[in-house]
């Protein structure tokens, strides 16, 4: 996990550099998530796009399909995402083949995103990507920090669970509903609660 990040180091080693805070963002590095205008702009267009998702019939299953192929970076195969869906940016996200995701699913996407084959994600669940520093003067600039999720194949992802920034979730795990993960699960583990834990091996 990340949420150790010595803020004023990296600030210093980013000082000297030419990056643009998009830049910034895409490398790890701390970046202006607030006042930027390249990256406000990018979040109200992705916002533009799951609204008109949002507020597509149902059984326009066609137009579904073609404009979750405009907001994600990248579709394996066959995806399903039940209205509502809110994610940041939707370019840093990917997914693998017959992903099935159940109503108001939320992704911060601020780093990458990328779900293996045969995930199955349940209602009302969260990956946050983004993160702040500690320290409130750095958090009260609008100071962020972005690390990537990583979901395996054949995984299930209950209910109400919200997955932290930098967390991997390994092949054939099963995440119990309402849990917290924020450190990674490894590969077939059935994990659970606040903080999540493994509680069985498959």
């Amino acid at each position: 996990m990340w949420l150790n990040l010595n803020f004023a180091k990296l600030m210093i080693q980013n000082s000297n550099t030419m990056m643009t805070e998009k830049e910034k963002m895409l490398a790890g590095l701390p970046y202006d998530a607030n006042y930027d205008s390249e990256l406000i702009a990018e979040r109200l267009e992705c916002k533009e796009k799951c609204r008109d998702y949002n507020y597509l019939r149902p059984k326009d299953t066609e137009g579904r399909n073609r404009m979750l192929h405009s907001i994600l970076g990248h579709i394996a195969g066959e995806i399903l995402v039940e209205q509502p869906f809110y994610c940041d940016y939707g370019y840093n996200i990917s997914v693998g083949d017959r992903f099935y995701a159940n109503h108001n699913l939320v992704i911060l996407d601020e780093a990458e995103v990328t779900f293996g084959d045969n995930v199955f994600v349940a209602p009302n669940c969260a990956f946050y990507t983004a993160g702040h520093p500690l320290d409130a003067v750095e958090r009260n600039r609008g100071i962020e920090y972005a690390r990537p999720i990583t979901v395996g194949n054949n995984v299930w992802i209950g209910g109400n669970v919200c997955v932290l920034p930098g967390v991997t979730i390994g092949d054939n795990c099963v995440i119990g509903a309402g849990s917290v993960v924020v450190k990674d699960i490894p590969a077939n583990s059935v994990a659970a609660g606040n903080p999540c834990k493994v509680i069985k091996t498959l």
